[in-house]
């Protein structure tokens, strides 16, 4: 039968391309285009062996073998297979796939076994393939053995498997760039943009002299008829774990943190903030005062999501969470945001939301992060979301709803922006 089967190690492929662009071998360095990295892999198989191709098989590691957002992309995939062996974690800490190297041995001498193909290629390291490999030969398969570039120049594959493939590829780091880079993790936890700096501010913003001398910043707007209670102080040991730069040991300044040097919001968000208010995250619950009486009117009559969504797009929905939502924290804000806005019937609730910023209500609050759930964004984490990924969840939401500086010109700038406004 003259066609090809490629079986890839995906452990082994995005650890080696790691190590390679970002100087170890942690996937959580690299982000990954799969759509471009298995036409790669197609184009480069059928090049070499002179054959159509079968069929790609994706093996991995799964915590509880629960497809993770990349294997829910990957298996919808034309001629793509996703094999999920268990990903456990050892006395070490360190994170171990079991099961892989098996399912890949049973898929590799079964494929020869059946005469399914001519040629088989293998994208692996692991030496414990080594029986496959020449149980394949056996049957009178060609097996072509592929390996990633080494960081340091040597083999990352064992060389009894080297020496007993028929045909061997390297592929190096430009073939590798097409599909793989290396994250910049310099930055804060989510993009910034131009159009909406006030996020990143909100993160990072410098304290200012007149919170430094204890004076209030002057008035931008109105304040409201219900302002939130301040905060308790924060005790002196934890003041000085802050003072010099805002920053928690993470590198990333929380709303206690800004609220205990008494640090004011952005000027952007202030127009929209009484002065001296405290940053507020709805996860935050000990540091939201909502009151006895529950939400104000207008934050109750804000619409969830499930309530504006039918059935029929219900179905389109995780449909595209399937097939084109990576699972990225920030861009999971962004989507459900935009789902969020173009439901809406009334304007008045883009403007009602922006009068929030940056607090998101708590009922849709809860909804975001429920739906940011189904991306495994709670893996490892004991049910709990990284407070890094709830604060880039959060950021992309606003980053889409693309909050104006006051509520009276939201049409205009969310236009002037390119952000949609439901009529």
């Amino acid at each position: 039968m003259d066609r090809c089967v490629v079986l890839v190690d995906a452990g082994y492929l995005l650890g080696a391309a790691a190590s390679l662009l970002a100087g170890e071998p942690t996937r959580s360095r690299i982000s990954v285009d799969h759509a471009a990295l298995i036409r790669g892999l197609r184009e480069r198989a059928e090049a070499d062996t002179q054959c159509d191709l079968l069929r790609i098989y994706w093996f991995d590691g799964a915590p509880d073998r629960v497809p993770q957002p990349e294997h829910r992309r990957l298996r919808v995939m034309p001629r793509v297979t996703v094999r999920l062996g268990a990903l456990t974690r050892s006395d070490g800490g360190r994170w171990a796939q079991k099961g892989v190297d098996a399912a890949m041995h049973a898929e590799l001498t079964e494929l020869a076994r059946n005469r399914a193909c001519a040629d088989i290629v293998l994208v692996t390291g692991d030496g414990d393939l080594l029986p496959g490999l020449m149980s394949a030969k056996e049957h009178g398969v060609a097996v072509h053995l592929w390996a990633v570039q080494a960081a340091d120049g040597d083999y990352n594959q064992s060389e009894d498997l080297v020496a007993e493939a028929d045909e061997r590829r390297v592929l190096d780091r430009s073939w590798i760039t097409a599909a793989v880079r290396a994250k910049d993790l310099t930055g804060v936890c989510a993009p910034q943009s131009a159009s909406r700096p006030d996020i990143a501010a909100i993160l990072s913003a410098p304290l200012p002299e007149s919170a430094k001398n204890g004076s209030a910043p002057p008035a931008a707007a109105p304040e409201p008829a219900e302002v939130p209670a301040a905060p308790p102080p924060v005790p002196a040991e934890e003041q000085d774990a802050v003072a010099a730069t805002g920053k928690t040991a993470t590198g990333v300044p929380t709303p206690k943190d800004l609220a205990g040097l008494g640090r004011p919001t952005p000027p952007q968000s202030a127009q929209v903030t009484p002065p001296g208010a405290t940053l507020r995250w709805s996860s935050d619950r000990g540091w939201v005062e909502r009151g006895t009486t529950g939400e104000s009117p207008e934050i109750a009559a804000l619409p969830m999501l499930a309530q504006l969504t039918t059935a029929e797009q219900r179905w389109a929905d995780r449909e595209e969470d399937i097939t084109a939502v990576s699972g990225d924290p920030f861009e999971v804000g962004q989507v459900f945001a935009r789902r969020w806005l173009e439901r809406l019937t009334a304007p008045v609730h883009v403007q009602t939301l922006a009068r929030e910023y940056p607090r998101i209500p708590h009922r849709i609050d809860g909804e975001l992060l429920r739906y940011a759930a189904r991306f495994g964004l709670l893996a490892h984490k004991d049910d709990q979301i990284d407070e890094h990924d709830r604060y880039a969840i959060r950021a992309g939401f606003w980053r889409e709803v693309d909050t104006p500086a006051t509520p009276a010109t939201a049409p205009q700038t969310a236009a002037a922006e390119g952000t949609s406004v439901p009529d």
